[in-house]
């Protein structure tokens, strides 16, 4: 019988390796979750790193977030966090500000607007990411959550 993950890329070949399939089962999963995610916040507006940003800020409260302190948050690396930065305070979603000490540091807050934008769609991403692992018990979310991060913490 042909791996699942075979048939749906119409590979005729099997995989080199055990390591082949599960990197690449990795990826069409992450592309799948990810588009459902898109397609959500795609309605507000939002790319998946615009909200990723706005999260970051929203924990942040009243001190705000640096570019930097931003950027190592991340949860996808974006290489133009300040490009980033600039359409969300254009959208009103955001205000930066220079440090009086050292002019050079900007932080980041997010504003009442976008903190509505998030607590508008806190729900629907809450009940989008349930129903995507429904099929899926506590214990097994558990196993998964920890096996994934035992693969990006034993990178060579």
């Amino acid at each position: 019988m042909t791996p699942k993950l075979q048939a749906e890329i119409k590979q005729k070949a099997p995989f080199p390796s055990l390591e082949a399939e599960v990197y690449l089962n990795l990826l069409r999963t992450g592309e799948t979750i990810s588009r459902e995610v898109e397609q959500l916040l795609r309605a507000s507006g939002l790319s998946g790193t615009q909200y990723n940003v706005l999260r970051i800020l929203r924990g942040a409260g009243s001190e705000g977030r640096t570019c930097g302190e931003t950027s190592e948050r991340m949860v996808t690396h974006d290489p133009d966090i300040t490009r980033l930065m600039d359409r969300l305070e254009k959208r009103n979603l955001i205000i930066r500000s220079r440090d009086t000490h050292d002019r050079r540091v900007v932080t980041a807050r997010i504003t009442p607007e976008g903190l509505q934008l998030l607590a508008n769609l806190d729900k629907p991403l809450d009940q989008l990411q349930h129903s995507l692992f429904r099929h899926m018990t506590h214990q097994e979310l558990a196993r998964l959550s920890a096996l994934l991060e035992k693969v990006r913490t034993l990178k060579a």
